[in-house]
């Protein structure tokens, strides 16, 4: 089991001993060109979660490429690079142009842009004509038929699957009653997040058996035992990693002598028993 940091959760140059204490760095997601974000006020705290409204902010690709990832691989950590954009062809072009990485995260999920993009599938497909780096895309626990979407991805090339993605959520001002984010509503993670995470592993685990990277409301071994135990490989970190940064080493002495291999799957042993 890898422990990684969820896409968007940690800047890797600024914190380089956090995310030399995971097995892998996921990258903000980056888009063709650059993008400057949603409007503040963008990030909000909550007591069930944390909201934010991010917007996919990026230096953009050229940019990226020329300046932020060679400093990354100084890092001397597994890279994965989160991929965005609003049609097949931007995903396509940016997986092109990457080579010597870990893995390619699609963000096929993001619930703080306007812009629809194309189907998960037709995406997947586009990259997986381009790259023979491993593709795991990234989706959404808010689609009506999760399975689905994750079989038909594993059709199109995927080599497995990142879940999950924040959920749209909104807080308001507790005297005017207006939305705290300008931009009105954002993604919630944190605590409130993880058993929506635990049903969308399990259920795209029974689907696809692809590789599954867990994340929402990770905080603590336990946490990464329950996910394990859903059908993921691997775990991520998000929120947590804002509060306390030494979450992973922390994480990994809770975890202590449990046996990731004998948990693996076992919440899908249960769920046929009780059928």
């Amino acid at each position: 089991m890898r422990l990684l940091n969820a896409s968007g959760c940690l800047d890797a140059l600024t914190a380089p001993g956090v995310a030399r204490s995971l097995d892998g760095f996921v990258t903000k997601t980056i888009t063709p060109l650059p993008r400057e974000g949603n409007a503040p006020p963008r990030i909000a705290e909550t007591a069930y979660g944390m909201l934010n409204a991010i917007g996919l902010a990026n230096p953009g690709r050229e940019r990226f490429l020329a300046e932020a990832l060679p400093q990354l691989r100084e890092l001397g950590v597994p890279l994965w690079i989160s991929v965005g954009g609003f049609v097949a062809a931007d995903y396509a072009e940016t997986c092109a142009a990457l080579e010597d990485v870990e893995a390619l995260e699609l963000n096929l999920s993001c619930p703080n842009v306007d812009e629809a993009a194309d189907s998960a599938a037709e995406i997947v497909a586009a990259c997986r004509a381009v790259t023979a780096l491993p593709l795991y895309a990234k989706l959404s626990a808010a689609h009506p038929d999760l399975s689905e979407v994750a079989r038909a991805v594993a059709a199109a090339g995927a080599d497995g699957l990142s879940l999950v993605n924040t959920l749209r959520g909104m807080a308001l001002h507790p005297r005017t009653h207006e939305p705290v984010l300008a931009r009105g509503q954002g993604g919630l993670s944190g605590p409130s997040l993880k058993p929506v995470a635990l049903a969308a592993v399990h259920t795209c685990y029974a689907a696809t058996k692809l590789p599954i990277v867990g994340m929402g409301g990770v905080a603590a071994g336990r946490d990464v035992v329950d996910l394990v135990a859903c059908g993921a490989r691997d775990v991520a970190l998000g929120t947590i990693l804002f509060s306390d940064p030494d979450a992973p080493t922390r994480v990994r002495v809770e975890i202590g002598d449990a046996d990731l291999d004998e948990v693996f799957g076992t919440a899908h042993e249960s769920a046929a028993v009780h059928a």
